[in-house]
C-alpha cells in the first residue's frame, strides 16, 4: 500500500487508529494513494445483497461462469466502490463532496484476483476547490480492469476522527438444509432402523425426521424404556413400529439383521456408542460390509465458501493408511456425484503442499494422485497435497504459484486422520456456522451417524442425505 503524501504527525501508527482529511491547500498535482483488496466469495454475495443485483452470472452456478471455466467473478461496480472507498478516507478523505465519475470496465475481476486500486491528481481548481483525479483497478497481472475519472470538491476544514471498526457480515440462513429438503421432497420416505434411541434427543430426532416426510422411523430398542422415555418427554410413539431388544448391544445387532433382510433401507445411530454401532454392522454375520472399506463424509456449507464440500474421513477411520485413503477417497466421490456433482475436485489436505519425505501425508497424497492418474480411482480429479488455505482459496493457491484446477474449488478435503478431519468439521460447525450432514458409506445401505451434540438441522439433513443416497442404491447397489 503506497502512503498519501502528507506533513501530519502521527506517523504509521496513528494513521491506522485515525482517519484524517486533506485540506485544498494540501494537495498538489500528481499526489496519489493506493491500496489492494482481494475478491473473495463473499464480497459478490454481500453486493448482491445490498445492490438487488442477483445476476446468476456473478454466481458460481453461472451457465456463462461455468462453461468458460472461471468461476465467481464480481459485480463491475465492485471495484467502482473501492475507488470511492480511497477518495472517502483519504484523498482528499472526510469532507470531499462527490461531483462526478466516470468508469470503463476493462476486464472481468475473478474471486482470488487481487486488485491493486489507486487514485492520482490530475488537475485542481483553486477558484472551487476542485480536484481531478484519475481513477485505475489493476489486477495481480498488472491488467487494468477499470480506469476513469473523478472530481470531487476538498474540504475546507479539517477532520480527525477516530477509524471505525466495520462489522463483520457473515450469511448463513439454513439454505443448504433448505436445498437438501428440496431436493428429496418428492421421494418417497425411507425405511429406516433407529437403533437404540433411548434419550429424548435421540427419539425426537427419529420423530423429526418422520415428520419432515424423510424416513419411515423402525426403532430398535427395548420397549418399556423407550416408552417411559417418551411419556417423560411427551413424544407420541402411536403407529411407530418398535422392535423390542434387551439393550443396546441387541438393538445393534437386530437393526443390521433387519437391513441385511431388506426390512429396512438404512439405519440411524441412537443413543449408543459409536463403536458399538458400527462393530455390529462390520460383523462378518451382519453381511453388510462390501468390497469398500466403510468412511464417513461430512456434507457442509459454510458462509465463508460458495458452494457445499465434503470432509472426509472424520469419525470411522483413525489413522488410515494409502489403501484406506483411496476407498475414502471413492466414497466421497460416490456421494458428491449422488448430490450432483458431476465431476467432484478432490483436494487431500496435508500441512503443506509440497512433497515431504518426513510427512506421510504428503506421500499419501502423492500416490493417490498418481492412482487417479492410473485409473484406480475414478470420476473425480485429485490434487495434493493441498495445504488446507489453497485447497479453498483461490488467492492463496495464486500466491503459492499453484496451477490446479482443484486448488481454491475443492468440493471434497480429504483429511489426513480422524483426529485432524474431527477437529476441522467441528471448528466449522460450531464456530464458523456451518450446515452440516454426516452420512457412511461403503455399507449396503446408508449409515446415519449423528452425535449427541448435533443439532436438530444436522439430524434432518443428515436423513435427507440418506435418501438420496437410498435412492441411488437402488440402481447401483454398493
Amino acid at each position: 500500500m503506497e502512503p498519501a503524501k502528507s506533513s501530519r504527525p502521527g506517523g504509521d501508527e496513528d494513521d491506522l487508529r485515525f482517519v484524517r482529511n486533506r485540506l485544498f491547500s494540501e494537495i498538489a498535482v500528481g499526489d496519489r494513494v493506493s491500496t489492494e483488496r482481494t475478491l473473495n466469495a463473499s464480497d459478490v454475495q454481500l453486493f448482491a445483497v445490498i445492490s438487488g443485483d442477483d445476476n446468476p452470472q456473478q454466481g458460481d452456478g453461472g451457465a456463462s461462469a461455468a462453461s468458460s471455466g472461471q468461476g465467481m467473478f464480481a459485480h463491475g461496480m465492485w471495484g467502482a466502490t473501492l475507488i470511492s472507498g480511497l477518495l472517502g478516507t483519504r484523498l482528499p478523505g472526510p469532507g470531499a463532496i462527490y461531483l462526478g465519475q466516470t468508469l470503463r470496465f476493462l476486464a472481468p475481476v475473478h474471486v482470488g484476483d487481487t486488485l491493486g486500486i489507486a487514485v492520482e491528481v490530475r488537475a485542481r481548481d483553486p477558484g472551487t476547490r476542485q480536484l481531478t483525479l484519475a481513477c485505475t483497478c489493476r489486477n495481480q497481472d498488472g491488467v487494468v480492469v477499470i480506469d476513469g475519472e473523478a472530481t470531487v470538491i476538498a474540504p475546507e476544514e479539517r477532520i480527525v476522527r477516530p477509524r471505525a471498526s466495520l462489522p463483520e457480515v457473515r450469511f448463513g440462513d439454513g439454505d443448504g438444509v433448505r436445498r437438501l429438503l428440496d431436493a428429496v421432497r418428492d421421494l418417497p420416505a425411507l425405511r429406516c432402523a433407529v437403533v437404540h434411541p433411548c434419550d429424548a434427543t435421540s427419539l425426537a430426532a427419529a420423530l423429526d425426521a418422520r415428520d419432515a416426510g424423510l424416513i419411515v422411523p423402525v426403532l430398535v430398542a427395548p420397549q418399556a424404556r423407550l416408552e417411559a422415555i417418551a411419556a417423560k418427554a411427551a413424544l407420541d410413539l402411536a403407529g411407530i413400529e418398535i422392535v423390542d431388544v434387551a439393550h443396546s448391544h441387541a438393538a445393534a445387532e437386530r437393526a443390521a439383521a433387519l437391513a441385511r433382510s431388506g426390512h429396512v433401507d438404512a439405519l440411524m445411530k441412537g443413543s449408543l456408542h459409536t463403536d458399538e454401532f458400527m462393530s455390529a454392522i462390520l460383523a462378518s454375520a451382519a453381511g453388510l460390509r462390501t468390497s469398500r472399506r466403510v468412511s464417513h463424509c461430512y456434507l457442509m456449507q459454510t458462509p465463508a465458501y460458495p458452494r457445499p464440500f465434503i470432509i472426509t474421513d472424520a469419525a470411522i477411520n483413525i489413522a488410515p493408511d494409502l489403501a484406506a485413503k483411496a476407498d475414502i477417497v471413492r466414497n466421497a466421490i460416490d456421494l458428491a456425484r449422488i448430490i450432483g456433482v458431476e465431476q467432484p475436485r478432490v483436494a487431500i489436505l496435508a500441512a503443506v503442499e509440497t512433497i515431504n519425505a518426513h510427512m506421510p501425508a504428503t506421500l499419501d497424497a502423492a500416490a493417490l494422485c498418481k492412482m487417479a492418474d492410473r485409473g484406480q480411482i475414478s470420476g473425480g480429479i485429485l490434487d495434493g497435497p493441498l495445504a488446507m488455505d489453497n485447497a479453498i482459496s483461490i488467492a492463496a493457491a495464486r500466491i503459492k504459484g499453484i496451477v490446479s484446477p482443484v486448488a481454491g474449488r475443492a468440493d471434497v478435503l480429504v483429511v489426513p486422520d480422524l483426529e485432524s478431519g474431527n477437529m476441522l468439521a467441528k471448528q466449522l460447525e460450531f464456530l464458523g456456522g456451518a450446515d452440516t450432514a454426516g452420512i457412511v458409506l461403503g455399507a449396503r445401505v446408508p449409515v446415519i451417524l449423528t452425535s449427541r451434540a448435533d443439532a436438530r438441522d444436522t439430524r434432518i439433513a443428515s436423513c435427507a442425505v440418506a435418501l438420496l443416497v437410498a435412492r441411488h442404491y437402488r440402481t447401483s447397489p454398493p
